[in-house]
């Protein structure tokens, strides 16, 4: 078949030890003319960044392994001003491209050991498709990420499944899939076990022009695991273009710092709504479900304004998050808190939707241990759910077990019901 193209008839090698970056990236380019398929049979292939081409599907067979090369400058810059910082080209990398397939029952080792030891650096994605239409990724394994593993940005009708990444737990910003301006995504039975987010929805934020144009939205996760990993479902902090229309469904979280995680801060902007949870397993998590609108991310020269408890005025950089429904969650032995939410006050999180919830402490308190950030507060242990400035919001159902203090605390709530019963004053215990 003239658009078939097995690698091994190209000169390109499996020995683990050529580089195979030039030959690949040509093959690439003519299976992209036709129409075509390259192949990859079981072997060790050593590659830098490959690009892919409109009507192509990369298939890596089982046995078959693609190894980062060890030298860098095998990941170019990405040469974009509006993405308003510095890119490498990911491993495998596709620009305005449509029709594109990555699959098969391979691995991809991104060997980020050559990386990790200077996380300032720019570093290069996994699998990172930019301005892409139709982009399917099905069937891999991808362990040891430089960086982000799979980097959508701003892309639409995109298929994530069947995947598994492993990164170590201690490596540096190698989050499992991130959707960036994305658009019309569905990822399912996926297993993410890395050390950062597991999966993380962003749309920009107020310095680069390209991710913040596009909203992140109609986006489906489902049927999915989440292992270790600071968050399992996480919103922001590049929120600035907005994030809406969101399904979680059917997924399980063990040892993730957080469960469903929602984070940004004043000047950064973007709408979070309509984001739906449902039929969620958590187990030994600090945090099922936390919501921080104070999280200090990017450039926080004016921390007085960006960080004060008292109301500000509300223009077009504060952010809104609003209309969230989370329903049939158990959470077991959690560690920090059963649930934190941290509204502005000039902006308070809004629509709120929590029922049948079901969430217990764990039962051995020398077990917890403190987080690198301030949400839940540093001296919060295995307390209850805690919400301050929250408006039009209610809980129907929720059982909180073996905790320190009060099951449920309110601050500065406005029109927020309990179980049908409107509550009144600033605080609720």
């Amino acid at each position: 078949m003239e658009n078939y193209f097995d690698v091994t008839n190209y000169g390109i090698l499996g020995d683990g030890k050529t580089n195979n970056t030039g030959r690949l990236n040509v093959l690439l380019k003519k299976a992209g003319e036709k129409g075509g398929i390259v192949f990859v049979p079981p072997g060790q292939y050593v590659t830098g960044s490959i690009r892919l081409y409109s009507n192509t599907t990369l298939y890596l067979a089982s046995g078959a392994v693609l190894l980062g090369s060890d030298w860098k400058e095998d990941f170019p810059v990405l040469d974009r001003d509006d993405l308003g910082t510095v890119h490498r080209c990911g491993l495998i990398h596709a620009e305005q491209a449509e029709n594109i397939t990555v699959c098969g029952g391979g691995k991809i080792d991104g060997r980020g050991w050559f990386w990790w030891d200077d996380p300032k650096q720019p570093r290069p994605n996994c699998i990172a498709p930019v301005l892409c239409n139709q982009v399917k990724i099905e069937n891999i394994t991808i362990v040891n990420s430089p960086n982000w593993t799979i980097h959508p940005l701003c892309c639409t009708d995109v298929v994530i499944h069947g995947i598994s990444i492993k990164n170590p737990y201690d490596s540096p910003n190698t989050d499992g899939i991130n959707p960036n301006g994305c658009s019309n995504v569905r990822i399912s039975d996926c297993c993410i076990d890395v050390g950062d987010d597991c999966l993380t929805l962003k749309s920009g934020t107020e310095y680069t022009p390209l991710a913040k144009s596009r909203a992140c939205e109609a986006i489906t996760i489902t049927n999915c695991t989440m292992l270790h990993g600071h968050g399992g479902v996480v919103i922001g902090s590049e929120m600035s273009g907005g994030v809406r229309n969101v399904t979680i469904s059917n997924c399980v979280f063990k040892n993730t710092d957080r469960g469903i995680r929602i984070k940004t801060r004043r000047k950064r902007a973007g709408i979070v709504e309509d984001i739906l949870v449902n039929n969620v397993i958590m187990d030994n998590v600090l945090v099922p479900f936390c919501v921080n609108a104070y999280y200090c991310c990017g450039k926080t020269e004016d921390k007085e304004y960006l960080f004060s408890r008292e109301k500000q005025p509300v223009d077009a950089d504060t952010p809104q998050i609003r209309n969230i429904r989370i329903s049939n969650v158990t959470a077991r032995n959690v560690k920090l808190s059963a649930m934190y939410i941290l509204g502005l006050p000039e902006q308070p999180v809004s629509g709120l939707r929590v029922s049948n919830m079901d969430i217990s402490m764990h039962n051995e308190e020398q077990l917890c241990w403190q987080p690198v950030f301030t949400e839940p507060p540093v001296n919060t242990c295995m307390e209850g759910i805690y919400a301050k400035n929250i408006r039009d919001c209610s809980f129907d159902n929720v059982t909180v077990q073996n905790q320190n203090g009060e099951a449920i605390i309110i601050e500065q709530g406005e029109n927020v019901r309990m179980d049908g019963r409107q509550v009144y004053g600033e605080r609720y215990v």
